[in-house]
């Protein structure tokens, strides 16, 4: 049992069902693939040339989507490997994927990375660590947006209090952050307000037809689904206070604060406050250690070829916030 504050505080019956509906229930199963091979064996799954390296992303209306289909495209360039990038229900979802077989490479948050390698604050992670969870890299922030309907008259978390909130996919790391923040900064818990979740592009969809007052975004800004969002409909953001912020940070050690700038989205004329966790690469220890460093160098060799989070992807910040063990493979190149 983890003596993390936050692992009390989360809504547990809401994230179980999450996670059961992400298909991450049966993690207990299969946590401990890593004893099979140790980090250099691929395990019968990867690592020769022309393999198909299995990517899972996120929602298609989010950063790790054509983040990942840009990486595709970079690794297939420089190495042997095809890639079949797939669109899932991104962190939690991702970490099953990885510790059942069925993904080699995924993005995830560091947040959801630490909680699934520790075996805490989840209910799909109490007690069945995902044990072969390996780093590979972290990227940039991910930024918690609050998008608003601007009917709904909101200026604080606290004013979200019976209101229809969209804390993002059941089981996802929006959620699990959603809910993080509402209670820490705002005091309200799920029998507080009517809790609603879809992916990034529906919640859009939602606030532009008045079916939410609410909805959480994670993501490197700009996010597709909010810039699509904001061509047609008037979006707001909710600039949270420093109060608010502080009790965010001192709530969960991964949040920090974080800014997204004036112009970011059309209709936003000033920057919002906010905070935000931190997108990585996560790989599993038994999958070929070698695929992994070709993969890792193909990458962060070739980052021109990206044109996606360039500000923030770079070999010396690839470290940066790195929440559990890094793979064989990838060590093997940042060292």
């Amino acid at each position: 049992m983890s003596d993390n504050p936050i692992s009390e505080r989360i809504d547990r019956r809401t994230l179980l069902r999450g996670a059961a509906a992400a298909g991450v229930v049966g993690i207990a199963g299969c946590s401990d693939n890593g004893g099979d091979g140790g980090d250099g064996d691929d395990g019968g799954d990867g690592g020769d040339g022309g393999d198909v390296i299995r990517w899972h992303a996120g929602g298609t209306g989010g950063t790790y989507f054509p983040l990942s289909g840009e990486f595709e495209g970079v690794i297939e360039d420089n190495t042997d490997f095809p890639v079949e990038v797939s669109s899932t229900g991104a962190s939690v979802e991702n970490v099953g994927s990885l510790g059942n077989g069925d993904a080699d490479f995924a993005m995830i948050q560091n947040d959801i990375a630490y909680f699934a390698r520790n075996g805490e604050a989840l209910d799909a992670f109490e007690g069945s660590a995902v044990e072969n969870l390996r780093g590979v890299a972290t990227l940039y922030p991910e930024t918690i947006h609050v998008l608003l309907n601007p009917d709904a008259d909101v200026s604080s978390l606290s004013d979200l209090e019976g209101m229809r909130v969209n804390t993002g996919d059941l089981g996802s790391g929006t959620q699990v952050n959603a809910l993080q923040i509402l209670e820490s900064a705002g005091g309200l818990t799920t029998d507080d307000f009517d809790e609603q979740n879809t992916d990034f592009t529906q919640a859009a969809n939602q606030l532009r037809d008045g079916d939410v007052d609410a909805a959480f975004v994670v993501g490197g800004w700009p996010v597709g689904a909010i810039e699509e969002l904001a061509t047609t409909t008037d979006v707001q953001i909710l600039n949270m206070s420093g109060e608010e912020r502080q009790a965010a940070r001192d709530d969960a050690s991964w949040f920090a604060d974080d800014t997204i700038p004036a112009g970011t989205y059309d209709g936003i004329d000033e920057d919002v406050d906010t905070v935000s966790v931190q997108a990585m690469i996560a790989t599993r220890s038994e999958f070929s250690a070698d695929t992994v460093e070709a993969v890792t160098e193909a990458i962060f060799e070739n980052l021109g070829q990206l044109s996606i989070k360039t500000d923030f992807i770079t070999v010396d910040s690839a470290q940066d916030g790195m929440s559990i063990e890094l793979h064989e493979g990838a060590a093997r190149y940042f060292e």
